[in-house]
C-alpha cells in the first residue's frame, strides 16, 4: 500500500499491472498478507485512535456551525464502543473465507477432448471513494487483497488524519508480504478524482461510500461502472396481524441501534387495525430513545387518544417529502396503511391492505432494505417477493443489512444495483467470471449443419 503522488493515469495503470500479478497470487499468500494487516493494525491501535481524535475535534466542530453532518461525525468515530475491534475482526473473518478466486461453477462437454468451464476471477481494479469511515481503508484492503484485486481508494478530508495513520501502518505491513505494493493506493488530494473517473483503460469498477451526494457526483462523471447505492430509504411495515413485543424488538432496533447508518429505518408503515393496539407500545418506545414521530393525520389522531399527555405532546406532522427522506437521525415518518375489504381483494393474499403498504414502499423506498412484522407466513413470503429491494425481511430488524452479518466477513458497501451484486457486497461480490475451454487442436468450422454435432453434456463440478 502506498501514498501515492503519482499522476492519477501513472497510478491507475501501476495498479491494473499489480491487479495481473495479484490475481494468479497463490490463496496463502494473500491470507498472509491480510494476518500481517491486522496484526499491524492492532498494534498501532493507541497511535490510530490519536489520530481519529484529531479528527474528531475538527468534525465536531464542523458539525456546530453547520459544514458538516452529525450522521457523518458519528461515522467517523473510531472510538465508539466495539468499532475498532470490529475492524479487526473483519479482517480475520476474510481471511477465514474460503478461496473466491478460481471457484468453477459450471464444466460442459462440448465434445469429446473440447470441455468449457466457467471459473470465478477477480474483477481487476476497484476505485473507491468515501466520506468519513476511515475503518473502510482496512476493510476494502483485505477484501480487494482476498479476492485478487488491487485497489484505489480516496478519502474525504473530514478523516484525513486517520487515513494517513491507517495507511502508514498498512504500507509497513504489506512490505513483508508477497503483495504488490501497487495493488492497494492511497490517493490524498481531491483535485484527482475527475480523471480517476475518466480512466475507464484500467479501472474497471467505482465504489462510493459515502452520502448521497457522493453517490450522484461518481454515477454523473464517470464512464466506470458504478457499485452502490445513493440512499438507505427503508422501512419497516406493521401488519394486521402484528405481534406486539416484536413490533416494539423490531422498529427500535431499526431506528435506534444506529441511526446514521444507511440500513436504518425512515419510515413506519401502519395496518390501521393496529394503530390503537401495537402502535402505541412501539411509539412510547421510540419517545423513549429520544426518536421524533412524524406521523400522519389518522396515525396522530390514534397515538393523542393512547399515549400519556406527555408523550403525546412531542409527535409531529408529517411533510410532503417526509417519505422520500433518509433522516439519518433519531427521526421516523409514520404512516397509516387503510383496512381495505377482501372482496375486490386478490387471490394472493386475505388483506389486500398489504398491497397497498407494498406500493408505498417500492414507490417511495430506495431498493436498499425492508421489513414486515406479521404472524403470517403466507403476507410474509409475498411481502418479500413483492417488494423490490436488496434485502427483505420478516419480524427483523433491518440493521441486519450488513456484510459483517451475512457472514462475508465484512463489505465494501451496499449495492442496490441489479446487475452483477447486489446487498451488501463482500468477497463473492469483487468477482466476476471467464470461460475456459481446454481442447485438442478442434477448430469451430467443424461443427454444424452437415458437420460434426456438439454433445452439450453437463459435467461435474
Amino acid at each position: 500500500m502506498s501514498l501515492t503522488s503519482s499522476t492519477p493515469s501513472d497510478s491507475a495503470r501501476s495498479a491494473s499491472l499489480a491487479a495481473r500479478s495479484l490475481a494468479v497470487l497463490p490463496v496463502h499468500s494473500r491470507n498472509n498478507a491480510l494476518t500481517a494487516i491486522h496484526d499491524a493494525l492492532l498494534s498501532a491501535k493507541p497511535t490510530i485512535l490519536d489520530a481519529n481524535a484529531k479528527d474528531m475535534s475538527l468534525a465536531t466542530t464542523a458539525s456546530k456551525d453547520g459544514s458538516l453532518s452529525a450522521s457523518l461525525v458519528k461515522r467517523l468515530d473510531l472510538s465508539r464502543p466495539g468499532k475498532y475491534e470490529d475492524m479487526l475482526q473483519g479482517i480475520l473473518d476474510v481471511r477465514g473465507l474460503p478461496d473466491p478466486v478460481g471457484q468453477v461453477s459450471l464444466r460442459t462437454l462440448l465434445d469429446d477432448g473440447l470441455e468449457l468451464e466457467r471459473v470465478s476471477c477477480p474483477i481487476g481494479v476497484l476505485l473507491i471513494i468515501f466520506e468519513a469511515r476511515p475503518e473502510v481503508i482496512a476493510n476494502i484492503a483485505a477484501l480487494a487483497i482476498k479476492s485478487g484485486n488491487a485497489a484505489i481508494l480516496k478519502g474525504g478530508k473530514e478523516s484525513s488524519h486517520s487515513f494517513e495513520a491507517i495507511s502508514r501502518v498498512i504500507s509497513e505491513a504489506l512490505e513483508k508480504t508477497e503483495v504488490p505494493n501497487a495493488a492497494i493506493q492511497l490517493v490524498k488530494t481531491r483535485d484527482v478524482i475527475d480523471e480517476l473517473l475518466q480512466l475507464d483503460r484500467y479501472i474497471d469498477l467505482v465504489i462510493p461510500r459515502g452520502g448521497n451526494e457522493l453517490v450522484r457526483f461518481v454515477k454523473e462523471h464517470t464512464r466506470v461502472p458504478v457499485l452502490g447505492h445513493a440512499d438507505g430509504l427503508c422501512s419497516v411495515y406493521l401488519h394486521a396481524d402484528a405481534d406486539v413485543e416484536i413490533a416494539k424488538r423490531v422498529v427500535v432496533d431499526s431506528k435506534c441501534d444506529y441511526p446514521a447508518a444507511c440500513n436504518s429505518a425512515e419510515t413506519l408503515l401502519v395496518h390501521e387495525e393496529v394503530l390503537g393496539t401495537v402502535l402505541p407500545t412501539v411509539a412510547e418506545a421510540l419517545l423513549q430513545r429520544g426518536v421524533s414521530l412524524l406521523c400522519d393525520a389518522r396515525s396522530k389522531e390514534v397515538l393523542r387518544e393512547k399515549l400519556p399527555s406527555d408523550k403525546a405532546v412531542l409527535l409531529q406532522d408529517t411533510g410532503e417529502t417526509d417519505y422520500d427522506t433518509e433522516f439519518l437521525d433519531l427521526k421516523i415518518a409514520v404512516k397509516t396503511v387503510p383496512a381495505v375489504g377482501a372482496a375486490n381483494g386478490t387471490a394472493h393474499t386475505s388483506d389486500p391492505s398489504l398491497d397497498l403498504a407494498i406500493s408505498h414502499i417500492n414507490a417511495h423506498s430506495s431498493g436498499h432494505t425492508d421489513s414486515i412484522v406479521t404472524q403470517s407466513k403466507e403476507a410474509a413470503e409475498y411481502f418479500m417477493s413483492a417488494v423490490d429491494a436488496a434485502g427483505v425481511y420478516w419480524n427483523a430488524s433491518t440493521r441486519f443489512a450488513d456484510g459483517m452479518r451475512y457472514g462475508f466477513g465484512t463489505e465494501v458497501g451496499i449495492s442496490t444495483n441489479k446487475i452483477h451484486s447486489r446487498g451488501p457486497v463482500g468477497l463473492e461480490g469483487l468477482t466476476i467470471y471467464k470461460y475456459k475451454i481446454r481442447g485438442s487442436g478442434q477448430v469451430a468450422g467443424e461443427y454444424g449443419a452437415g458437420k460434426k454435432a456438439y454433445k452439450h453434456e453437463k459435467l461435474d463440478l
